[in-house]
């Protein structure tokens, strides 16, 4: 069971809801099931007389468990998102300094156009996996590597090449935070309690309707697909990299356009 509650949100959106609709259509027929069938559900009319109120008290524990984990969510995507931004805005800063610089910083554009491509091609696909790509971290360590020569404080003027150091290793935090959100889930326990509270919930909306099976089927009907919709809209954005909804790689490929349309395209 945790492995499917682990995996499910990476599938395509149509499996995403089909799981989500698969789980609340089987305990809604089995809660029917029970609730009116010939063994058990003479002994359950002994409990008819559940007022509605009831159902409110599980519905709002579900209500509250879910914006909470919604919430978790969306403030990963946006931290994925700050982290991003905040790399390609020194990659420029990197690249817009090595063209002002009055020494010759051709080696440090060359590998910083290696970093940025790497990312595109090879990080970005490794990122679905919660990996890292073993040549983005080469091409960073060059680039870090040639900023770093004391060399560019000479040619170029200390303060320059601290803004030009300051720029590079700001990159390598901006990564190892879009790395580490790659590789972020929500706890299992957490999805768990959710869909578990769905299913409770469910349940005191049979029992509320102990004697009435077409009220009933309607109320567990409609709870059902709201659930579903709510909670698959949630999933499809549980992973900001990966899954039916994620950010791309269009921001550090716009990058490349500064070197202009020949190198661009190299």
């Amino acid at each position: 069971m945790p492995n499917l509650i682990e995996t499910w949100p990476d599938l395509p959106a149509p499996g995403v809801f089909g799981v989500l609709a698969a789980l609340y259509l089987t305990s809604g027929v089995l809660i029917a099931v029970v609730a009116f069938g010939s063994g058990p559900a003479p002994r359950l009319q002994k409990f008819d007389g559940v007022v509605a109120p009831f159902f409110g008290a599980v519905s709002v524990l579900f209500a509250l468990l879910t914006g909470f984990l919604a919430s978790d969510i969306s403030d990963r995507n946006r931290q994925a998102t700050r982290a991003i931004q905040a790399e390609v805005s020194e990659l420029r800063n990197v690249f817009t300094l090595s063209v002002a610089s009055a020494s010759d910083m051709k080696q440090i554009r060359a590998d910083w156009a290696a970093y940025v491509k790497a990312v595109v091609t090879d990080e970005w696909k490794a990122m679905t996996e919660g990996e890292s790509a073993p040549s983005a971290s080469a091409a960073y360590d060059e680039m870090l590597r040639e900023v770093s020569a004391p060399k560019i404080a000479t040619e170029s003027g200390a303060a320059v090449h601290t803004a030009l150091l300051s720029a590079a290793v700001r990159v390598g935090t901006a990564r190892s935070d879009r790395l580490s959100l790659a590789s972020d889930n929500t706890s299992v326990l957490k999805w768990s309690m959710v869909l578990m509270l769905g299913v409770m919930t469910q349940i005191s909306l049979a029992l509320v309707h102990l004697t009435k099976r077409n009220a009933q089927m309607a109320a567990l009907t409609v709870f059902s697909v709201a659930a579903v919709l709510s909670l698959g809209l949630i999933a499809l954005q549980e992973h900001p990299f990966a899954g039916p909804v994620r950010l791309d790689a269009a921001p550090l490929q716009e990058l490349l356009k500064l070197q202009g349309p020949e190198a661009a395209a190299k």
